[in-house]
């Protein structure tokens, strides 16, 4: 199981030229996998190419490294803004973003494998719905690329298999944009992200608290996490080489015992980040530091790693973040 290191509800985009069916498709997938319709194929492609004209969340903060001394670029060299991700919460529209794209084959103005044709080079997961006769194309598209899943109209379980694979597609969207920096990741303190260990938490947690997005978070380490009313976690992932590193700032700042023993003890989780903003112990938490730690869980994976979740005051937060459940809201009244 791959980790995205940001994943937020986004949009489905279904296109047939029956705009009854649309309408009945958009009712049944619900507010779970809100969807946009279009009965004509040229007014999708083109809203399609408008939406993807600003590249990928990722792109943004993707920049050419510097070297120290020349603070010149370097060349097939990049380095990720992991501190500035957490921004992408902010974007009200981040859940209009196309992750998946439903189309019947049968049309009139172009028929479904035309449609994925012209829409090749974009990062949407494509489902291409046929009629019985249709199967053999599907396979031939498949086969070339051009599609990730078909489902026949005709099959009493369509909407089932329909919905589980939009579910499966939209997590491989995001797992597929993070692919090109998991490399980067990797050198550094997060290489937990490449864990299935990991993944397997950041889901047992999602559905525990009722999360819909989340984002890889700089310190401490570990997922920004959100509900649909846009409520913040902090879920904080420590190796045994980050918890020797909260002892010893502890320690060298003078932290008192009882915390210095707990952090010997694996026994907590610290997030101090309400006070100098990195996570790490210092002199401005020693009255009360007990309300900056939780009681630590192991979670084995390739290695051993504490982890907690802490609620968050949305005051600490940099910004006021869009809530899915307003985006709802709006986009079922449009």
């Amino acid at each position: 199981m791959s980790l995205p290191i940001y994943q937020h509800p986004t949009m489905t985009v279904l296109v047939d030229d029956s705009v009854s069916f649309l309408h009945s498709l958009r009712f049944q997938l619900g507010n779970a996998l809100p969807s946009i319709t279009f009965s004509d194929a040229s007014a999708a492609l083109t809203w399609l190419r408008e939406q993807s004209r600003d590249g990928s969340d990722l792109e943004s903060f993707l920049s050419p490294c510097v070297d120290t001394y020349t603070h010149e670029p370097q060349p097939f060299s990049v380095a990720l803004h992991v501190g500035q991700l957490c921004q992408i919460a902010r974007r009200a529209r981040r859940f209009m973003t196309p992750s998946t794209l439903v189309i019947d084959y049968s049309m009139p103005q172009m028929n479904g494998i035309e449609f994925c044709e012209a829409v090749r080079d974009l990062p949407c997961k494509k489902i291409l719905l046929t009629g019985v006769a249709d199967e053999k194309v599907a396979i031939a598209a498949f086969n070339r690329g051009l599609i990730d899943r078909y489902i026949r109209k005709s099959d009493p379980d369509a909407l089932d298999r329909l919905e589980a694979d939009l579910i499966a597609l939209q997590r491989d969207y995001f797992v597929a944009q993070s692919r090109v920096v998991q490399g980067l990741l990797a050198l550094h303190e997060y290489r937990f992200v490449g864990d299935p260990a990991i993944a397997a938490l950041v889901d047992q947690v999602g559905r525990s608290y009722q999360i819909v997005e989340h984002y890889l978070y700089k310190s401490p380490s570990g997922f920004l996490m959100f509900d649909a009313e846009g409520r913040p976690h902090l879920l904080v992932i420590e190796t045994e080489q980050g918890m020797r590193a909260h002892y010893e700032m502890a320690h060298d700042s003078g932290a008192p015992p009882a915390l210095l023993e707990a952090l010997r003890e694996r026994r907590v989780i610290p997030n101090f980040s309400g006070g100098d903003g990195d996570g790490m112990y210092s002199n401005a938490f020693d009255d009360g530091w007990y309300n900056y730690t939780a009681p630590a869980q192991e979670c084995r994976g390739r290695e051993r790693y504490y982890w907690a979740m802490f609620d968050l005051n949305p005051a600490l937060l940099d910004g006021p973040v869009a809530p899915l459940s307003a985006f709802l809201r709006r986009h079922q009244a449009s």
